[in-house]
Formats: structure tokens, C-alpha cells, sequence
């Protein structure tokens, strides 16, 4: 049976949060969604326009016929904006004892009120004693403890002050109160405390993150995890969420809590791509020329991509074995660092090109590469800064951003004429393995007519 969480919250028509954003985030993670809804609203990522409530037996109507009908194994709370609201909903709760996740909604990301005053004490009366985890952010967090959050110390202060209230865990999200570099949220479980961070993404797609981030412990709790595994579960797929969010609207855009699954869905057809690619390369022995000493590679990343476990590439590299091609391995997630990374860097510049093919350098090959029409570029690794050499893996996504830099956007080639003990190198760029495949191939069409 397919685990199933319920999201009792209110409704957002532009799609980015609320019991929209739940859904997704449901559905993404593998779970079985369902929707109470408490109020309707009238916003978009700019500004919040109205709201209507449902009546509070109505609200109660649609929890009753759902446990009535349906096991739900978790249950995640958003927009609760009356005192009435909330009592109906923590009594229908308490009858069933749900493991319950509360994200104590209070304000939108424009700063428009979602809950009224005299419904803060309700929540926490009513629903925090029946709560496995309350999720507030920073500011939530500063309302309900009456701690002003400026250091860690603070947010620790706060979250032991929030527990008292009666929720087993308290997840204070968003520490950019409290942590500049990184994005920290603090969980308080069992007397000890625990971080989890991650970089911290500079984008305005951050419209939902609260909901759809406590949506996605839920449907983990509702898988069975541990409240500290359904937490980093649920980091991981909102840092994803947010980095590949929708940049839609003239405020905040949504996250987009889809970019997991359709990378999931993709990987069958990245291996299949690469490995015609491969068989391509193989089947074209003039390819072998331009095989460098420290062999190829040929790598092509997830749509969704942020890691090198993101792209796949042949482990082993391809080879030159005499005059014949041959590829050590199938293809494989997580096979290429420093291929994977330049991928990933002109990824983030423009997400349309995801695959990458290294050659050896000459200038015989990059006069070809022009004489094709080809955009190309170049870095100096003697002008790498020492900081950048000395932190390992950051020289190649260093130079791959000079090389875009310079162009003015991600070329079709980019190279470099090596360092000490660094093979000069030529990588070849395009929307798909096939597609880079094909490139090297044409190269090796023209490089001996070219004087």
C-alpha cells in the first residue's frame, strides 16, 4: 500500500505554496496526497489580496469522511487562521492520533498576516501537544518563543522554549537569522540538538519553501522514517527544490518541488543517450586521433542537476587501444569529477547544455573546431588564484566560468593549454551526449583539410 499524508492548509492559486505546493511535494516523494482545505486565497508571488475562510464544520466535514474512509499515515498542518479553525482541527486530530507535522504559517513572503492574532495561543494550546515536529522559520519561531533569534545560541534558546509547549521535535527552518554562509536549520529532538546545512542558494525562487519543506518530512515520517532521517530527507529535496526553482511572476517565484522526480525519470534515458553516444564513438575509429594521453571521457547530466552523482559518465574512460575505440565500462552515475564538473558549471550558466566530451588540444584541432562555426573559449590554469588551487575539485568549475565569462555565454568549446603536470585538454559542449558524440566526429571529418 502506498504510504499516505494529508496536508490540512490553505490554498494558493498561483501554485507555489499551501496545499498546491503540498501535493506536489507528495507526489514526488512517492506518497499518496490528500487536502483539507481551511481558506481560500486571493495572491500571487507579488502580494495577497484576500482571504475566505471555510467554515469551521465544514473543515471538519472533510477530515471526518476522509478517516473514515481512508488510513492516513501522516499529517502536515499549514494555514490555520482562526481560533475556530484551529480547535476543530486539533479535535479531529487528537481523536485519531496522527502523526502530526505543524508548520505554524503566520505571514507570506510579501509580510501580509495568514493567521489571526488571537488564533497564535490556539495553536499552540491545541495543536503543538499533539504535534511529532513543528516546523517554524526564523520569524514563527521569534513569535511563538518571544526570543529574538540573532545568534545560534538564540535559535537554540528558542527551540527548547517551543518544545515546552508540548511537540516531541522543533525544527527552526531558514538560518539566515543565525548563519550568513549557510543555509542551517536547527532541530531539537530528545534533549540534543542537531544541524543540517547546506549552501546557500542566492535565487528569488524561494515562494513555498516553508510548506513544501515540512510537507516533505511528512511524507517521510509517513514512509516510517526516524523524525531525524525524515528531516534530512527533506533538506536534501528542498535544497534541489530551490535551486531549480520556477522563475515565474514578478515577485518571488515557487520552488520547484517536481525537480526530484522528473530527475529520477530521466536517468534510463541519460544512460541510453550516453551509451549510443558511446557506440558511436566506438563504430568511428578516426575518432581514436584525437583521444588525449590521459583518455576520454563523455559525460551527460540529469535535467536537474547539482552534483556529480547527477551525471553520468564511463568509468574507466574510453580508450585508445591501437587505431580502435573502445569504452572501459558501461555508463554509470557518480564515473566523472573533473568532466561532471565543467558540465555542471555551463549547466548553471544555461540549463539547455548537459553533456561533455573531452579531446586532446593541438591547434590544428582548434582551427577545426572555428572553421565549423563552432563558439570557443579558453582559460589560463597559471592565472588559477591560490585559493582556488588549493581547495580540491575547484579548479576545473573556476576555469569553465572564465571560459563562459569570456565568451559572453557558454561556448560550444572550451580549452586550456595545461600547467605543471596538467595535460592541455579541449572539451567539447552541446545539449546531450549524442549531440557532442556527433561534434567529435565531425571534427574528425575536416581536421586533415585543415592547413
Amino acid at each position: 500500500m502506498i504510504p499516505t499524508v494529508l496536508s490540512i492548509a490553505g490554498s494558493d492559486p498561483d501554485g507555489g505554496a499551501g496545499i498546491q505546493v503540498d501535493l506536489k511535494t507528495f507526489s514526488a516523494l512517492g506518497v499518496y496526497g490528500m487536502t483539507v482545505i481551511t481558506s481560500v486565497t486571493a495572491q500571487n508571488t507579488m502580494e495577497l489580496k484576500g482571504i475566505h475562510d471555510v467554515p469551521a464544520d465544514m473543515i471538519k466535514a472533510q477530515i471526518e469522511v476522509l478517516v473514515n474512509d481512508i488510513k492516513i499515515n501522516a499529517v502536515k498542518t499549514g494555514m490555520l487562521r482562526t481560533k475556530e479553525i484551529i480547535e476543530v482541527v486539533a479535535g479531529e486530530i487528537e481523536k485519531q492520533k496522527f502523526p502530526l507535522v505543524v508548520d505554524p504559517v503566520m505571514v507570506t513572503k510579501s509580510g501580509a498576516a495568514l493567521i489571526e492574532e488571537d488564533a497564535k495561543n490556539a495553536l499552540i494550546d491545541n495543536l503543538f501537544p499533539l504535534a511529532k515536529i513543528v516546523t517554524p522559520n526564523s520569524f514563527e519561531a521569534e513569535t511563538i518563543s518571544g526570543i529574538r533569534i540573532k545568534t545560534i545560541d538564540d535559535a537554540k534558546h528558542a527551540a527548547k522554549k517551543i518544545a515546552e509547549y508540548g511537540s516531541k521535535a522543533v525544527l527552526i527552518k531558514g538560518g539566515h537569522a543565525f548563519s550568513e554562509k549557510e543555509a542551517l536549520d536547527l532541530l531539537y529532538l530528545d534533549d540534543e540538538f542537531k544541524f543540517f546545512k547546506s549552501e546557500r542558494i542566492n535565487t528569488r525562487t524561494t515562494h513555498g519553501v516553508g510548506c513544501s519543506f515540512s510537507s516533505a518530512i511528512a511524507a517521510e515520517l509517513a514512509k516510517g522514517r526516524s523524525i531525524e532521517n525524515a528531516v534530512r530527507n527533506a533538506k536534501n529535496f528542498i535544497k534541489k527544490a530551490i535551486r531549480f526553482g520556477f522563475n515565474i511572476g514578478c515577485g518571488f517565484g515557487p520552488v520547484n518541488p517536481m525537480a526530484h522526480l522528473y530527475n529520477k525519470a530521466e536517468r534510463y534515458n541519460v544512460i541510453k543517450n550516453l551509451k549510443k553516444a558511446v557506440s558511436m564513438l566506438e563504430d568511428h575509429k578516426e575518432f581514436s586521433a584525437l583521444i588525449p594521453e590521459t583518455q576520454t571521457n563523455i559525460a551527460m547530466a540529469l535535467p536537474f542537476a547539482d552534483s556529480i552523482m547527477d551525471v553520468a559518465a564511463i568509468p574507466g574512460r574510453i580508450v585508445r587501444i591501437g587505431k580502435s575505440v573502445k569504452a572501459s565500462s558501461y555508463p554509470e552515475f557518480g564515473a566523472s569529477s573533473h568532466l561532471a564538473k565543467t558540465v555542471l558549471t555551463a549547466n548553471k550558466y544555461d540549463s539547455s547544455i548537459r553533456a561533455g566530451l573531452n579531446i586532446k588540444y593541438s591547434e590544428k584541432i582548434l582551427k577545426a573546431c572555428k572553421k565549423l562555426g563552432w563558439v570557443v573559449s579558453f582559460y589560463d590554469r597559471r592565472k588559477e588564484p591560490a585559493k582556488i588551487k588549493k581547495t580540491e575539485g575547484m579548479s576545473i568549475s573556476w576555469g569553465t566560468e572564465q571560459a563562459i565569462k569570456k565568451a559572453g555565454k557558454v561556448p560550444d568549446v572550451i580549452y586550456h593549454k595545461g600547467d605543471w603536470g596538467k595535460e592541455p585538454m579541449i572539451t567539447l559542449l552541446g545539449e546531450n551526449a549524442i549531440e557532442v558524440a556527433n561534434m567529435a566526429i565531425e571534427l574528425t571529418k575536416i581536421i586533415n583539410i585543415v592547413p
